[in-house]
């Protein structure tokens, strides 16, 4: 797993950012789920479709394509989040793609209720024959689908959160995805739409919806490729003073941003990281421009700190990083 892949799934692996983005999704931003009670669910399990032919499928082929995250549930909905990190890793398929994931995840709740049945019926059959039985008989159709006509499915919401700083250009439905046909075929026609979370396809105002840092990391990754627009984000948005290290390490790997902050556990402010992390960039250029002109080690060591008032030990300890 790569160092983008890595960091990524342990920043929405965090409760309250996985919240915080299916609220904004769902319910523009009204706290409707509850971090608290979301538990996670299990996504290395192999499911095994449902089907007449009784063949297997397992799950993780899918899975290892599309690049689940992390999934949790709070007892009612099953939650699903699908990582894309650049414009180079869009599939084109997805919706497709996503289909079959939610598809095998509902015919998983199938299998486990067809389970639950199964067993009921055993523990049922080894009790005395004088105990009557507490349920009814299932009919032939439960029977043998193993889902009963009171089962219910728990929906399965599955999210895209875009990290490239691009404009998205792949399909969202099936429906893209069809050749040119009839309408009156369309109409009856499956068609499955992918959940999007892309920064580059959101306002500002529907960014704004997010009430974890997952806000400042949308932001900063929207703007990212427009120096005076994130200058003025940062400087505006106190939030991004004191951001918490974790979504910092987030914007600064999926960016490439090379933002500079002291080692540790603390907050980081990102608009010092974005002023050092440039005037390490001018020192750079200034320290290679000297030894490119082949003025000396020490002249070198000299001007840039008076170019850049630091101080000798500074200024030397800079230079050499270049040199």
């Amino acid at each position: 797993m790569g160092k983008i892949d890595t960091i990524t799934k342990e920043y929405v692996g965090n409760p309250v950012v996985f919240a915080d983005a299916f609220n904004q999704l769902l319910y523009h931003g009204n706290q409707k789920i509850d971090p608290a009670r979301l538990t996670e669910l299990d996504t290395t399990e192999i499911v095994i479709p449902y089907g007449a032919s009784g063949a297997g499928v397992p799950e993780q082929k899918y899975r290892d394509v599309m690049k689940l995250l992390y999934a949790m549930t709070d007892g009612k909905t099953a939650y699903c989040v699908v990582g894309i990190e650049n414009q180079a890793e869009i599939h084109y398929a997805l919706p497709v793609k996503n289909g079959v994931y939610d598809f095998l995840q509902l015919s998983h709740q199938v299998s486990e209720a067809a389970n639950a049945h199964k067993q009921a019926m055993k523990e049922s059959k080894s009790k005395q024959a004088d105990n009557p039985p507490e349920k009814e008989a299932p009919t032939n159709g439960e029977f043998l689908s193993g889902f009963y006509k009171a089962d219910r499915l728990i929906p399965v919401v599955t999210l895209v959160i875009y990290f490239g700083s691009d404009s998205w250009d792949a399909p969202l439905s099936l429906k893209e995805m069809y050749s040119d046909v009839d309408d009156a075929i369309l109409a009856h026609a499956p068609d499955y739409h992918v959940n999007l979370i892309a920064p580059k396809e959101m306002s500002d105002d529907e960014i704004n919806e997010f009430h974890s840092n997952l806000r400042e990391v949308m932001l900063y990754i929207k703007y990212s490729k427009d120096k005076e627009t994130l200058d003025r984000v940062v400087r505006e948005n106190l939030k991004f003073q004191s951001i918490e290290r974790q979504a910092a390490e987030v914007i600064n790997v999926v960016t490439g941003s090379k933002l500079k902050y002291p080692d540790g556990k603390g907050d980081v402010n990102m608009c010092l990281a974005i002023q050092q992390m440039r005037e390490e960039s001018e020192i750079k250029g200034a320290v290679l421009m000297c030894k490119n002109l082949g003025i000396s080690l020490a002249e070198t060591i000299k001007q840039i700190a008076e170019m850049f008032d630091l101080s000798e030990n500074e200024s030397d300890k800079s230079v050499k990083q270049y040199w």
